[in-house]
């Protein structure tokens, strides 16, 4: 089972007030083998190199000082004998820039060609792809293995100039739908319509949809108007198909709701020796508590202090359930730490560990070291409970839905998210030394070879005076 995402941006969702996304800045890649491997760590490393020719990315510099395996906070998606931690490696590279190069191969994995414009014109960009086994059959007699590929793409209309919060498909991709995929089963587009404060004449979307479809995501009820492009009725009208979103009149943004689990993470402390990593994680749910796994791999070279680890919530200690540490050896494998804690209802956690920087090698920085060293996000696994039950109806009409947002039943629903990745700073040597060094000895030993060269190299011939001639006497 293979889960990748490379992904550019990071976008802040208690400002926007929508579900946490699914992916962390860089590149995920977190892959479950099968029993029958004998060696893990080989096979993943082979299989991190073949990604890295098939996607164009970097992920051939996934070794083992970035990789770790966790124990509780990945489970297997798919069809699995069992859930053996070993099987499991997880890695991410939080310096890793997405770009074209990494869009072209994902769009040949599609069944029908593609043409999409100013996708990385975007406040956020992240592309995806899963592997897992599944049943072929009700039976589950023979087992077959699914593709998925998600694109998602955050568009920051007002941000961008226009001050409005209207967008169109035009407006975005500088392209309109003309058709579907001939191979498609279903293709279908949903906008959110939802009405705010019960307002339902505040958003206007044109053309008139054929269909509205009513969803629990995320433990809110939404309303989605669907676009059916395998409809002949939907381009008899037009040859193409150009949804348009207009506000009646300005929204403001402060109103937006918050999400009920949501988290920030960032580096505090002063000087370059020591530091500490801070954690906040809200919950904002009323009346209700719910635990939460947090995972956090932090590089070799910041020495965790683990006695210095404290959880306050509501100015108490928070004891977590679980704890799981694995100390990080130097230029091997970085620090794992995963943690099982109980968020009480409308509450603050903060978690704070102290760390020591390590002194690199000459020839362990990077190309700009003052720049900084890069942190993996911290990643937050949860089972979220709901304020608006979901029916069983609601599952089996939404298979959509219910793959992009799995509910383990009507009560909650699974949320897994990220935070920031940290950008660090380590004591950094002058780089411009050696180079004065090198000028100057340089200088040194040119004048003084070249002199003594000179003077070994060089014949000296001694010239008689002439006498003269008979005018001279």
């Amino acid at each position: 089972e293979l889960h990748l995402a490379l992904t550019q941006g990071f976008w802040r969702t208690q400002a926007w007030g929508q579900p946490p996304l699914q992916a962390p800045a860089g590149a995920e890649l977190w892959v479950w083998f099968q029993p029958t491997v004998t060696d893990v760590d080989k096979a993943w490393k082979e299989l991190s190199n073949i990604l890295s020719g098939i996607f164009c990315a970097s992920l051939n510099f996934i070794d083992s000082t970035n990789t770790v395996t966790p124990t509780a906070s990945f489970k297997p998606l798919g069809l699995a004998n069992g859930t053996d931690h070993h099987l499991l490696r997880y890695a991410v590279l939080p310096r890793e820039v997405v770009c074209t190069e990494n869009l072209t191969p994902w769009k040949k994995l599609l069944p029908c060609g593609s043409k999409a414009e100013r996708l990385f014109h975007s406040s956020y960009h992240s592309q995806a792809v899963h592997i897992r086994p599944v049943c072929r059959d009700a039976s589950c007699l023979a087992v077959s293995w699914e593709l998925r590929q998600t694109l998602t793409v955050v568009f920051d209309t007002f941000a961008g100039g226009q001050e409005k919060k209207d967008w169109s498909l035009f407006k975005m991709f500088s392209r309109t739908l003309t058709d579907a995929c001939p191979l498609a089963s279903q293709s279908k587009v949903y906008v959110d319509i939802s009405p705010k404060n019960k307002e339902k004449e505040l958003l206007e979307v044109t053309p008139t949809p054929a269909s509205v479809h009513e969803a629990v995501v995320q433990g809110e009820r939404r309303t989605y108007a669907v676009y059916d492009l395998l409809s002949p009725s939907l381009f008899n009208t037009s040859r193409s198909l150009n949804v348009q979103l207009k506000w009646k009149r300005p929204q403001d943004s402060s109103e937006l709701p918050v999400p009920v689990l949501h988290a920030q993470r960032y580096v505090s402390g002063y000087g370059l020796q020591t530091g500490q990593i801070s954690t906040l994680i809200y919950n904002t749910h009323p009346y209700r508590a719910f635990p939460v796994i947090l995972l956090e791999t932090v590089p070799w070279y910041l020495r965790l202090y683990v006695h210095t680890l404290t959880i306050i919530t509501k100015g108490k200690e928070n004891k977590p359930s679980y704890i799981h540490y694995q100390p990080a050896q130097d230029r091997k494998r970085p620090h794992l730490l995963e943690m099982l804690i109980q968020l009480p209802a409308n509450s603050i956690t903060k978690i704070t560990i102290q760390f020591e920087r390590a002194l690199l090698k000459w020839t362990e920085y990077t190309p700009d070291p003052n720049h900084g060293f890069y942190v993996g996000s911290s990643v937050l696994s949860a089972l979220v409970p709901s304020v608006i039950a979901m029916k069983d109806v609601d599952v089996e009409q939404s298979p959509l839905f219910t793959s992009l947002f799995p509910s383990s039943d009507g009560s909650s629903y699974f949320v897994r998210l990220y935070t920031e990745p940290l950008l660090v700073n380590l004591p950094t040597p002058d780089f411009s030394m050696p180079y004065n060094v090198i000028c100057l000895t340089c200088t040194v030993v040119a004048v003084c070879y070249g002199s003594f060269y000179n003077l070994l190299t060089r014949t000296f011939h001694v010239e008689e005076p002439s006498r003269g001639g008979l005018a001279k006497r």
